[in-house]
């Protein structure tokens, strides 16, 4: 695993106090503590604002991933650059494409977060945004035999999308919008 930089950790802080916080402090992943509380989740910060260096930074992940046992996922935070969601959106696509390409399919898979998420058929401030919204752009990699077993010992795991959206409407845009804003380090 790379050492962050001075330069790096306060994006590395705020997407931990993001996860502490929000992931796992209002249980939107529920599998998540296990990794952050057993340091096996690897943080990666692009500084680049240019795709592919993008790109060379998801290759690289996904090979260390792949690679190294020690570590269970995998954050990209890149602050520089896909600030847009539409952008970002459609860069999801070109790291499918990579996945694909190094062959990762079936073994890794990439989950999106993003500060202006927004599900298909909603208002950019629906609340039910918030459960894929972070500090930062971000790109998380996660190995799916890990998921698949988390899932296996998950009574209901198909009700947490729902009590996802139904606590993000509960606490509403406003209070969501501050916890966020709350994360964020230096």
């Amino acid at each position: 695993m790379s050492n962050p930089t001075q330069h790096d950790c306060p994006f590395i802080l705020s997407i931990q106090n993001w996860l502490e916080q929000i992931v796992i402090g209002l249980n939107l992943c529920p599998f998540a503590k296990r990794e952050f509380i057993k340091s096996r989740i690897h943080y990666e910060v692009c500084h680049s604002d240019k795709v592919p260096d993008l790109l060379e930074s998801l290759q690289q992940a996904l090979t260390q991933l792949a690679n190294n046992p020690k570590i269970e996922t995998t954050l990209i935070i890149h602050p520089n650059i896909l600030q847009h969601f539409e952008d970002y959106n459609e860069f999801l696509d070109l790291a499918e494409q990579l996945l694909f390409a190094l062959g990762h399919e079936g073994t890794i898979q990439i989950a999106s977060f993003h500060p202006d998420y927004q599900f298909a058929n909603t208002q950019q401030n629906d609340p039910e945004n918030y459960t894929n919204r972070s500090p930062f752009p971000l790109i998380h990699l996660l190995r799916e035999d890990s998921v698949e077993k988390a899932i296996s010992t998950y009574p209901n795991p198909e009700q947490i999308p729902a009590n996802n959206i139904a606590l993000m409407n509960k606490l509403g845009s406003a209070k969501l919008q501050q916890l966020i804003k709350g994360c964020l380090a230096g």
